[in-house]
């Protein structure tokens, strides 16, 4: 391949800045904004069609070192090399209050939550500290992360990755009862460590836009790009080779399909993701600390030395086809196929569901011997699924991670995300299981049964007692684009009768009186449909007796109001259901309300 010729023009320079400019930021949800940092101690607040700075924002009394936009677009926040945070307005650039004596060193990095509820700093003083956007006040928690920490990064899915000096550290949260909504929402207050691995002296990270992949950018004793796949926090593949020296600060595109990394060494280049290669070179006349891209892709954005914010052109051969969140996936899909010409769309679909079947019907003895060729992938895939049968989750995933290495399939992918699942790494087999879905070709009958799998791997963790994942589970599949709002009402009546099953039998009553509400509302949205025909794989599966879910629902949600005092709602409950059943289920109806009185 003939050697990349540097691009040392750009198509625009934004200039006003009196020092290096260390940080920027394009609003999310406004393209037409951006707001730099700088060693003059400004923040500055530009409109990107016209060039012109609509506000130069003071209040720093040291360098600034860092900078960041909520998701909404109402927040900005910077950190200086004092330890002092201020927050602006995201409108007006007019500063919310007074600087916060946020650490005792440099903020060298800060980011907001998906849901622009928290705000994660961190700092030279070895602390990352998240704070409320609701309150600004006392930080709600503080981590110690044992070294200065240079690069603070939160996932889709509210993960907060943490580079260090010495390590990558990953913290999450246990989920939180909603009481209006009656379902499990995650906190943007994750403290709780789920891993932490040497990934050498790394100055910035990148989340690919699905939460699949963490990338970072090293020091100048390796200045690399590293890929870790966060299943299992390994790193794929070789490192990134380009820079020559530290690698300040990483970025992707929104489709997840391309990364620019900024460099010591006076460079931003840009990668393509799909097969990790160097695409683009854009040469600054000095060293350069930020990049980002435009909101809309189509341009990279970066400053340093020279003062100024150069933007460049992203080759148009580069850009996605659409401009969809689900580019990355779809790129991986692609890589794939082409890694692999003789590939075919997936596993036989009816093979597929047959070793599924056996495996929750408890037949796998047909499965138990098998010797496994080493380049064979089928036979992995078919061991994965005997593995996850008999609960050895780990030989589950190791099975399925070599068949899926050897040939990607939709078997494949399956069988990880169930022994993901085993291991209760959720999101994570939630990753697997939708790239499963690119091997598909949008067949309706395999995309519904993948569905249904997603949907029995939620029952799964229900039934091994992970009540608050399944729940989580049932709001991701809602959102999910290959939903099937049907089997989702289907799934959320079951376990909501279970949940609240299990608060009658404990005498919480108000609470089982939540649970058995929420079914039937779910419940009511499929009880003339005859579901116990439409989706015999719960039954087969599960042993669900689909045909009565939407009475038992309502029968259990009347027993909860007795049992709560309330007698009137209970009557007009029962009154409901009566008034909804046909003459034959009226009699012994009627029997079951005279003994609950």
């Amino acid at each position: 391949m003939a050697a990349l010729i540097p691009n040392i023009t750009p198509t625009r320079a934004f200039e006003d800045h009196e020092d290096r400019v260390i940080a920027l930021a394009v609003f999310p949800n406004r393209d037409e904004r951006m707001v730099t940092g700088s060693y003059d101690r400004m923040l500055r607040l530009w409109d990107l069609k016209t060039g012109v700075v609509l506000k130069k924002m003071e209040g720093h009394r040291s360098r600034v070192r860092a900078l960041a936009v909520s998701r909404d677009g109402k927040w900005i926040a910077s950190g200086d090399e004092s330890g002092d945070l201020i927050v602006w307005h995201g409108n007006t650039g007019e500063p919310l209050n007074q600087a916060i004596k946020a650490h005792d060193g440099w903020i060298f990095s800060l980011d907001f939550s998906l849901d622009s509820r928290a705000l994660a700093s961190g700092s030279s003083d070895t602390t990352t500290k998240l704070w409320s956007t609701s309150t600004w006040e006392e930080p709600r928690c503080s981590i110690n992360c044992g070294g200065n920490v240079r690069c603070v990064r939160y996932s889709v899915y509210g993960h907060l990755a943490i580079a260090t000096d010495r390590h990558i550290q990953i913290y999450t949260s246990n989920p939180q009862y909603d009481r209006y909504s009656y379902s499990y929402i995650s906190s943007p207050f994750p403290t709780q460590l789920i891993s932490s691995f040497s990934g050498g002296s790394n100055y910035s990270l990148a989340w690919t836009p699905y939460g699949s992949r963490l990338l970072s950018g090293g020091n100048g004793a390796d200045p690399t790009i590293r890929e870790w796949d966060t299943s299992t926090w390994q790193q794929v593949g070789d490192p990134w080779k380009g820079h020559f020296e530290v690698i300040h600060a990483i970025s992707l595109n929104s489709s997840g399909t391309l990364l620019a990394s900024a460099s010591h060494d006076n460079r931003v280049r840009l990668w393509r993701l799909s097969d990790r290669r160097n695409i683009a070179i854009f040469r600054h006349s000095g060293e350069v600390n930020c990049v980002t891209f435009s909101a809309n892709g189509k341009h990279v954005l970066s400053g340093g030395v020279d003062k100024k914010i150069s933007e460049w052109p992203t080759p148009e051969d580069a850009l996605p086809e659409d401009g969809s969140k689900d580019g990355l996936m779809k790129e991986q899909a692609t890589h794939q196929a082409q890694a692999y010409p003789d590939f075919k769309a997936g596993s036989n679909p009816r093979l597929l569901q047959r070793n599924v079947n056996m495996i929750y019907a408890g037949r796998c003895y047909e499965l138990d011997n098998i010797d496994v060729d080493a380049n064979d992938h089928i036979a992995y895939t078919n061991r994965a699924f005997v593995m996850a049968r008999k609960c050895d989750w780990d030989q589950a995933l190791q099975d399925a991670v070599r068949s899926v290495s050897i040939q990607p399939s939709l078997a494949g992918h399956i069988s990880k995300g169930i022994a993901l699942c085993g291991k209760k790494q959720v999101l994570a087999a939630r990753i697997s299981f939708d790239l499963a879905s690119m091997f598909t070709n949008r067949d309706l009958k395999t995309d519904h049964f993948l569905f249904l799998i997603k949907a029995g791997i939620t029952i799964a963790l229900f039934n091994a007692n992970e009540h608050q994942e399944a729940m989580l589970r049932i709001q991701e599949l809602a959102a999910s684009p290959d939903v099937d709002p049907v089997t989702c009402h289907i799934v959320e009546a079951y376990l909501r009768v279970q949940m609240g099953n299990i608060a009658l039998e404990g005498a919480r009553h108000s609470e089982a009186v939540e649970h058995f509400t929420a079914a039937v509302n779910a419940s009511n949205l499929f009880y003339k449909l005859p579901i116990h025909l439409m989706y015999d794989e719960f039954i087969v599966l599960f042993g669900w007796d689909l045909k009565y879910l939407w009475q038992t629902a309502n029968q259990q949600q009347c027993c909860a109001f007795f049992r709560a005092g309330s007698f009137v709602t209970a009557i007009e409950s029962y009154q409901s259901i009566m008034d909804k059943v046909d003459e034959d289920r009226k009699a012994d109806l009627r029997a079951w309300f005279a003994a609950l009185k």
